[in-house]
Parts: C-alpha cells; structure tokens; sequence
C-alpha cells in the first residue's frame, strides 16, 4: 500500500516502519472508514467534535476526574492547545519527534497526549509503575526526545538516565513545570499540523507478557477506524454517556475506552488516578457512570462487594454497557454479574498490534462463554499452522484483517505475527456455524499430556466455579512420564484457607480426569503486568526451572 506524503520533519518512525510485503492486509469496506488524505485524529477528536455539535459543542463535559472537577469541550480545547504550544514554541517539538508520556491517569494525561497528536508528534505514553529499566528500553528503541512527567513519577525517569531525553514535569511546583509554561499562551489556539492519514501517531509497547515488549505502530485513521468499527457498531456510545475503567491511558484498550471512543461519540470520561476495584465501585455509583472498562478480574472481585440484585451497596442503576477485554472472560463471570446487576457485559478480544477490539457482542447477541462475532469493518477465520482455514467446530488459530494491522517497529517478529496478509494473534479459537467464536487458549498454553490437548482457560473456568477460588492461572509442568501434567496456581478468597485435597474433589466432579490438575500451588497473589494481565511466562519458567518444584519462591 502507497503512503500519502508525510508531515513528518523526524522520518523516524515511517523509515522504521516494516516493508511493505510484511504488512497485513487492510480494509476499508465501510463507507465510514474513507478518511481524508490529510488527517489529525487529535484535531478530528477535539475540534472536530465539537464542530459536529454546533453551538452547544464547547461547553459539553468532556472529562472529570474523582474529585468532582469537570473539563468542557471548550476548556479541554483551551489546555491542549496552551500545551501544544508549549511542545512547538518552547521545548522544539518536531512533527515526528517521540515524546515519552508518563503520569497517572486523569485529564492532564488525557490532554498532553491530545496535545502531542495536534502538534504532529508521536506519542508514547507508559505507565507511571514501570521502572527505570523499562523505561530506558522503551526510549531506546522508540528513540525518545523528549518527555512529558508528572512529578510525582519523575524517579524513575531521571533513574534512566536516557541520552539526551529532555523531561518536562508537570503536576508540580517547579519553574518550567508544563502547566506553568503553558499559562503563557492562553487564549492562542493552536492550528493542528496537518498530518498524513498514515502518518504514524502512536507507538504502543506490548505489556510484556511474553518478555520483551514490542513497539506497535499506529497511524492517525488507526485511531479513528476502531471508534468507527467496534465502538459505532457494536457499543454504540451516545453523547451524554459518561464512561469509566481500570485500564490506565498506556494501555490501549484504555486510551480507546477512556478517550478515543468518548470524544468521538461527543460523550464524557471519568479518569480516575487509583480505578482499582474497591474505588471504581463508589465512583461508579457517585458519579452516575454509563459504560464501564475493566478486565474480568475486576469484575470478579467486585462482585464480592455487590449485593442480589437492586439491593447492594452501591447504586449502578445508571450503568448500561459494561466492557470486557485483557484477557478471557469466563462463562461463569459472566452470568454472577448478569446475575448480580442484570447487565450482560460485553466481551471482546483486542490486541496492542491492532489497537482495539476486533471480536464482540452486545444485548441479545451475547452468548455467554464465547467472544462474539468479527466486528463490522474486521474479518477473522481460523487456521491451522499452515495458514489453511480449518472446518467450523475444528480449533486452530485466530487470523485477523481490518483496517488496521500489526506493524511493529523494526523488530524481526513481524513475520511471526503477520502470514499471508493475515494477522495471527496467538490465540487458539473454535468458531461455530454462526458465526460466533470460542477462545480455547492462547497458542502457547495448550498441555500436552500423555497424548492429550488441554486447554488451560478450561481448567480454569472449571477452577473458579469453586466458591472460595477467587484467581487462579493453570500451566504445564514437564514430566518424564507424560510429557507435561496440569499445574494450577490458585489465589483463595480472604480468610480461606483450601487444600490440594479438597480442590481435587470438587475438580473430579467438573472435568474428566486426565483435565484436572496434578498439582496445585498456593499464591496470595498472581504475577501480573501493571495493566494487569496475567504473566503465564513467569509461570511457566518457574515450573521449568531446577527441581520443577511447584513452590512459590521463584515468583517473589
């Protein structure tokens, strides 16, 4: 595919782009997704919006925080333009240059990244956990110039110590913090550089599941084509919705659930710094919250905090989507929460390499225990390891195309994920004559034992069907005899103490035999990544390491 010329005055990120043979196929079917040559997803989600709303447009509530405090359209575009100027006039941003952001989640975060996207940069935001080596080797390979951090997160970065990286603090009291810089230039609005459609936005690094991450590159229509794919057509937003969630703005399921999709519906986000399970329920509730983000282990936990239905601590009567996605939603979750609430959540499956979610359903369309259907706009099948679409019931892996695809930056695991003009996410998935698709388990989680496929997600499902199984992650452990046995690592409710002996009973009951666990290991917690998705490799490298113990010493 042709790029459009680029706006770019730092070619970095397009001369790192992969060759074009190694790009998946992109389609732009629907008629939504026709973008302009020339496009600033910055511009087209800020100003763009509230031209589209006419008078009232300016003074919509675009984003409030915890403490009550609401941003209007008008005073969001006020803040982003002042920082703009600030990135262009005062600290020599270039169209193309990396900018590192990293702060806790609220409307700063929200408007220094908006920010970057008018001014033509690339934005690379992190998370405000991450340490200094991990941040030395995000701006290594992204080759970041400049940083915007709030200063309560400052160690770290200066920890770093990256070669010329110029670090702007806002947040804070300092002379050149931002926000002071930025009280300079008020009343200036800012003309967005008008970028190329398929100028790259964005470089988003995987959360480091699998080791070390990988620079996901995503161009300005990226931004908007999943807004007009799953979030127009499957969650169908409206403007005086106010969404909420966990994922943190370094995430991408959280930059689309809290920012991207709010502001391309005209509608509202709740950013709140600490969204952890046991504050998200009371924002929730005091701050009338329409459609939430978080991954099924926050649903899960906060089940324990919610009564029967209409009679629980907290007043969720103005919720109306729930959205799930990070890793698998279980059956069983799933219907507790319908059951607590009455709202079906909405599951999906995304991925960094394609930004957003591309499997789901909602309303009367949900099947409890599957994804959904392909998203309108996306195209998905099922294939074995040669590439070859497997007959319907038949698992194998998930093969995914849309208007959006994997391209990494410059790293040598594009030819894995992208084959044959598809995307291959390394999820082993059955689709049924429907149309609707199964998640069996990622590719590398599959047990072989004695000459059986186990699934691990299966295990688990059954696992948490206990009552006092609060988390639980299943792997294999290698075995002379059988190749490989199940190992369950489990995390009980508080104040309950369970035993192998006892867990094995209940599984006998659930699953055939040769699917229960051999072996089960008591953890007060799972290893996580700071989104929190489930760190299996750390697992699994415990299990083979000297003695395959089963203990949980090489996890501290």
């Amino acid at each position: 595919m042709d790029l459009k010329p680029s706006a770019h005055v730092d070619t970095f990120a397009r001369d790192h782009l992969p060759p074009p043979d190694a790009w998946p196929e992109l389609l732009f079917e629907l008629p939504e997704l026709a973008y302009p040559d020339r496009l600033n997803c910055g511009a087209e989600l800020l100003d763009g919006t509230i031209a589209r709303f006419g008078p009232e447009g300016a003074g919509r509530p675009a984003f409030r925080d915890g403490s009550g405090a609401v941003w209007t359209y008008g005073g969001l575009r006020d803040r982003v333009d002042r920082l703009a100027h600030v990135l262009t006039a005062d600290l020599g941003v270039l169209p193309g240059n990396r900018v590192l952001l990293r702060g806790p989640t609220g409307p700063w975060l929200a408007a220094c990244w908006l920010a970057v996207m008018k001014a033509g940069a690339v934005a690379v935001t992190v998370l405000p956990q991450q340490r200094a080596q991990e941040l030395a080797t995000v701006c290594e390979m992204a080759r970041v110039q400049h940083a915007l951090c709030h200063a309560d997160v400052l160690d770290d970065l200066v920890k770093a110590e990256v070669p010329g990286l110029r670090i702007t603090p806002y947040g804070g009291g300092a002379p050149d913090d931002l926000l002071r810089l930025a009280q300079r230039h008020t009343g200036r609005p800012f003309e967005a550089v008008p970028t190329s459609a398929d100028d790259v936005a964005l470089i988003a690094f995987t959360s480091g599941t699998t080791g070390r991450p990988k620079g996901c590159m995503h161009f300005h229509r990226d931004l908007l084509a999943v807004a007009d794919t799953f979030s127009r057509h499957v969650l169908r937003p409206r403007p005086d919705d106010v969404f909420a969630g966990s994922p943190p703005l370094g995430f991408t399921f959280g930059l689309g659930g809290l920012v991207v999709f709010p502001l391309r519906a005209g509608a509202s986000a709740l950013l709140l710094e600490d969204a952890v399970p046991r504050r998200l329920l009371p924002a929730l509730a005091q701050h009338r919250v329409t459609v939430l983000f978080t991954a099924p282990t926050a649903y899960r936990t906060m089940l324990d905090a919610l009564g029967p239905y209409d009679v629980g601590m907290y007043d969720l009567s103005a919720l109306r989507r729930c959205v799930s996605a990070g890793e698998n939603l279980p059956a069983a979750t799933w219907q507790a929460w319908y059951e607590r609430t009455g709202l079906r959540i909405v599951n999906g499956i995304g991925a960094t390499e394609l930004l957003h979610i591309f499997i789901s359903a909602a309303d009367e369309d949900i099947r409890p225990g599957t994804t959904g259907r392909v998203v309108p706009g996306w195209q998905a099948r099922v294939v074995d390891r040669a590439g070859r679409a497997v007959a319907d019931g038949e698992p194998g892996l998930l093969a995914v195309r849309g208007p959006v695809g994997c391209r990494y930056l410059a790293d040598p695991r594009q030819a894995e994920y992208v084959r044959d003009g598809w995307n291959l996410t390394g999820d082993t998935y059955v689709r049924d004559g429907e149309g609707y698709f199964r998640y069996v388990a990622r590719a590398d989680d599959m047990i072989v034992s004695a000459g059986y496929n186990i699934a691990g997600p299966e295990v688990e499902e059954a696992l948490l069907r206990h009552p006092d199984v609060m988390e639980v992650a299943v792997v294999g452990r290698p075995d002379e005899r059988r190749g490989q046995i199940v190992v369950a690592y489990t995390v009980s409710r508080d104040g309950v103490v369970l035993t192998e002996d006892a867990l094995r009973t209940f599984m006998r009951a659930e699953l055939a035999p040769h699917k229960c666990p051999r072996s089960f290991v008591f953890l007060p917690a799972l290893p996580r990544t700071a989104t929190g998705k489930l760190q299996r490799f750390r697992l699994r490298d415990h299990e083979a390491g000297p003695g395959g113990s089963g203990g949980p010493d090489g996890l501290e």
